[in-house]
């Protein structure tokens, strides 16, 4: 029954806490990013090659937040054969805002009403583009806490990301993603390596809460950003120094002991810069460098740089780009995939980075490696934490499944459908015309969307939603409406091949480390 549990898991602390299985949405359309450089009559290159980014994946009016969160939450249980009774907690990260009191979490508990199980924890948590990391945290933290009774918890961070016409537009994107949580998980939370920083700045921010367009000051957010990411480094490598001390070694961290470095991704050329800006933390921190040979060779010059006054030094930042360049190739390039082809998803983005981390490696290069993880969110908050890679890579194990339910993502990010930018732009007018609108029925294609995806089919007067699922199977009809109208929404669940069900119970080996 939902909420009991077994007196086995009320022992000792339970062990190797983390993410056991990932799922991963984004829209079926996209713009090229050349094209629209073209259409907004900039120079070639400026958002391509200036920004990094090729594709932006996009919604029509027929997705919103819920409808996004619903999707990959029904994709995540259904490909991992799992029921809505093994869930336990659930948290959402999300600055997507359509109501400022109901929350997209308990929109999502309508595919939860034929399970029963309505003890499930767990709220919408907002700070921009760092709401989901703190769901995760949440999320970590209840497993490895009393109040934990043995389920699973399941994270989702969602974002539709939209700016109004201009520089800023480009940088946009659409997705989410949702995490499985629970012990014995293939990609361990490192305990007490975690660096967090929180300060108070206007560098992007939603004042009008009848828009979805942000306030955006670019070079204040950039500098906000840098500075965080050298603050939460400055913590977390104490924080390693310290465990490390404590274990009888005097072994100095550096880059070199990530095995992979992902990143909170706006654009693939920031996270590009912020390789860059931890090497440069690794040079100045380091008592004696050898700027003779290896990574630091001819970096002399910038031995006393002090960091608060680099943010916009072009010498500094062109000399450690091409000094990381290595590191980057080695380290972060792969993780740029979903940033690079969808755009910035907000809470999702650099989880999109962590998911294309795993999709383009194998399970035995993945296997043993620490993965460091850098969320950042304005306003602003910043957390740089890691995960450690089980070394069980066996097939069948549980890494094994995780990779594997992620391989696909290239052939999906192909598979989707390219619109002219005259075709986006209208639909970004659309949006914005009839964001909040009651008594509206949208009129974007339904057909377009990728199977499985859940999409808005009306708001009645009272501006209450109603959504449909596109069935997995086109010779299906589609499923029932959920209605948000206070009655309970039936779900009839689609015919889905199944995959063997990972149990509640954590000590199956297929959650084992």
């Amino acid at each position: 029954m939902p909420g009991s549990a077994q007196i086995s898991y009320m022992g000792p602390w339970p062990k190797d806490v983390g993410i056991i299985a990932l799922e991963l949405y984004f829209p079926s359309h996209f713009v090229d990013q050349a094209e629209l450089e073209q259409y907004d009559g900039v120079a070639a290159g400026k958002y391509t090659v200036g920004l990094g980014q090729a594709r932006m994946g996009f919604c029509s009016d027929r997705e919103d937040i819920n409808s996004l969160c619903l999707t990959v939450v029904q994709r995540l249980m259904e490909r991992n054969g799992l029921s809505y009774d093994s869930i336990g907690r659930l948290e959402v990260g999300t600055e997507t805002i359509i109501d400022k009191s109901k929350s997209v979490k308990t929109v999502i508990m309508q595919l939860f009403e034929d399970s029963g199980n309505t003890d499930v924890e767990g709220i919408d948590t907002t700070n921009a583009c760092y709401g989901g990391t703190a769901a995760l945290f949440n999320a970590v933290n209840w497993v490895e806490s009393s109040s934990w009774d043995g389920r699973f918890a399941l994270v989702v961070a969602g974002d539709i990301a939209v700016y109004a016409t201009g520089s800023a537009r480009p940088t946009g994107g659409a997705g989410a993603v949702a995490m499985l949580v629970g012990p014995n998980a293939p990609l361990a939370f490192e305990r007490g390596l975690r660096g967090t920083h929180m300060q108070h700045a206007y560098d992007f921010y939603k004042p009008d809460l009848m828009s979805e367009y942000p306030v955006v000051d670019g070079k204040l957010s950039i500098e906000c950003y840098l500075s965080a990411l050298d603050r939460c480094y400055s913590v977390y490598r104490n924080k390693i120094h310290t465990q490390w001390q404590r274990e009888g070694s005097d072994q100095r961290f550096s880059l070199e002991d990530f095995g992979f470095l992902v990143f909170h991704s706006p654009y693939c050329k920031l996270v590009q810069k912020s390789v860059a800006r931890l090497m440069l933390n690794d040079f100045l921190n380091h008592p004696n460098p050898n700027t003779e040979t290896g990574p630091f060779t001819g970096l002399d010059a910038f031995r006393d740089v002090k960091p608060e006054e680099t943010y916009f030094d072009r010498d500094v930042e062109k000399a450690f780009m091409k000094a990381s360049a290595d590191l980057f190739e080695r380290k972060t390039k792969t993780s740029l995939l979903i940033s690079n082809q969808n755009g910035n998803m907000y809470t999702p983005s650099v989880y999109g980075c962590l998911a294309s981390v795993i999709a383009e490696h194998s399970p035995s290069q993945l296997a043993g490696q620490r993965i460091g993880v850098f969320s950042y969110g304005s306003g602003f908050a910043a957390s740089l934490y890691s995960l450690k890679v089980t070394q069980d890579h066996t097939p069948g194990s549980a890494l094994d499944k995780l990779v594997s339910s992620l391989s696909d993502l290239g052939v999906r990010l192909d598979s989707r459908k390219k619109v002219a930018p005259a075709v986006f732009s209208d639909s970004m007018k659309l949006r914005e015309d009839t964001h909040h609108l009651a008594s509206y029925v949208p009129r974007g294609s339904v057909d377009d969307l990728f199977p499985g995806t859940w999409y808005l089919t009306r708001v009645d007067e009272k501006h209450r939603r109603e959504y449909s699922r596109r069935p997995l199977d086109d010779d299906l009809p589609a499923e029932p409406e959920l209605v948000c109208l206070g009655a309970a929404a039936q779900h009839i669940p689609s015919p889905v091949k199944k995959m063997p069900r990972i149990p509640a119970t954590t000590t199956a080996p297929e959650a084992s480390s």
